[in-house]
């Protein structure tokens, strides 16, 4: 198939997502939107917009229909913030370089949905006919925790009888079945006020949040380990607090990150969270917690006939037979597996080390053998499918 993949094709379309700033917060993905309607109405695509806020557009693209099993390919289209002063390069520049592409959402995940959609016209171009019916579902949210994305597609179900879901999310063209889920909370801890003059005439929440800060971050949590996803983690990400240098600080919130494993409930993350604050000797310590978000951790069976296939597709396009992996952090996958019951295999060009980073980049190598692999999966029916 690679000799049929449009490599300026792929790139061109890499940038023009990237040029689109879609940073989330704050969150606004309709001029991307416009962009997917572009690239995907010339392939016959029925495309919907799904918008439960406004700006918070998703598209739903449907290729015609003939009754084959149905495969969604999932992608986000928003994109983490930047700090434009600590690149070297412009962010939304999509500048090519070195053989790759640079830029915000170059590897998460604009180049995974370029080439997800270039492996349709792959296809057209060697004459092959797909063996699954073909939806595109490209969302607003990802990054801060889907609910007005993929979990409004989930819950309108929108996912309708798919087979099966690819999501082509930087993996280095690995296979990923498994991923850890998230917690993140906003811990407030309380003090008293006094003048600074005097910090023991009040109690600090500075001081006893730095207590929790030192229980909570990179904490062991006793869990066993994972065989693809490791030991459970939390990261103190943000602290804040106090009114004044001169005044004893009343009140302190620190934001903690934790990562989970497949079987965690909410219940149960806050349950192990609590138990290390308990364990702080401190009787002046008091706190209120309040949930942003929890994603739980998700995973298929690393034999599942999709994974396999999967596999058996990027081999040709690369050369080398990919690892089976998990991913340390969370994805849309998650909603597809777990919500909706739907066998989802992530995997996409970009190195993971790359997403959310400074300077961050694609190998449009990479991107064409996506293109290639992607479009031999369209054309490989899932075996016992019927298709």
């Amino acid at each position: 198939m690679l000799e049929h993949v449009d490599t300026d094709h792929v790139v061109a379309l890499t940038q023009q997502l990237v040029r689109i700033d879609t940073r989330n917060p704050p969150g606004n993905e309709t001029a991307a939107v416009a962009a997917c309607r572009e690239a995907l109405g010339p392939l016959g695509a029925t495309i919907e917009v799904v918008e439960p806020l406004p700006g918070r557009a998703s598209v739903v693209a449907t290729l015609p229909r003939t009754g084959k099993p149905l495969l969604v390919v999932n992608g986000h289209l928003d994109v983490v913030p930047v700090r434009a002063s600590d690149w070297s390069r412009d962010p939304f520049g999509a500048e090519v370089d070195r053989g790759c592409i640079w830029g915000r959402g170059t590897a998460d995940m604009k180049g995974g949905i370029a080439s997800a959609i270039e492996a349709v016209e792959v296809l057209s171009r060697s004459g092959i006919e797909p063996a699954w019916d073909l939806a595109f579902h490209l969302v607003a949210d990802e990054e801060r925790g889907g609910r007005h994305g993929t979990q409004v597609l989930v819950e309108r179900g929108l996912l309708g009888k798919a087979a099966a879901c690819l999501v082509p999310e930087p993996t280095d063209l690995d296979v990923c079945v498994a991923e850890r889920g998230l917690l993140v909370a906003h811990l407030t801890t309380r003090g008293r006020p006094a003048h600074g003059s005097r910090p023991r005439e009040g109690i600090s929440a500075i001081e006893t949040a730095a207590k929790v800060v030192l229980a909570l971050h990179a904490a062991d949590f006793d869990d066993v380990a994972h065989p693809l996803l490791g030991r459970p983690t939390a990261n103190i990400g943000v602290i804040e607090g106090g009114s004044g240098h001169n005044t004893v600080a009343e009140s302190c919130r620190v934001t903690i990150d934790r990562r989970v494993l497949p079987g965690g409930t909410l219940a149960s993350t806050l349950a192990a969270v609590e138990d290390k604050i308990r364990a702080i000797d401190d009787p002046d310590l008091s706190y209120d917690i309040e949930v942003e978000v929890f994603g739980e951790a998700s995973e298929m069976d690393a034999d599942h006939p999709f994974a396999r296939l999967v596999a058996d597709c990027l081999h040709p396009a690369t050369g080398r037979r990919p690892a089976t992996i998990g991913m340390p952090f969370t994805t849309d996958a998650r909603f597809v597996r777990n919500q909706a019951g739907v066998p989802a295999v992530v995997c996409g060009p970009g190195a993971i080390a790359q997403a959310h980073s400074t300077d961050e980049f694609v190998a449009i190598e990479q991107l064409a053998q996506a293109a290639a692999a992607f479009a031999t999966l369209y054309a490989t029916p899932l075996p016992g499918s019927g298709g």
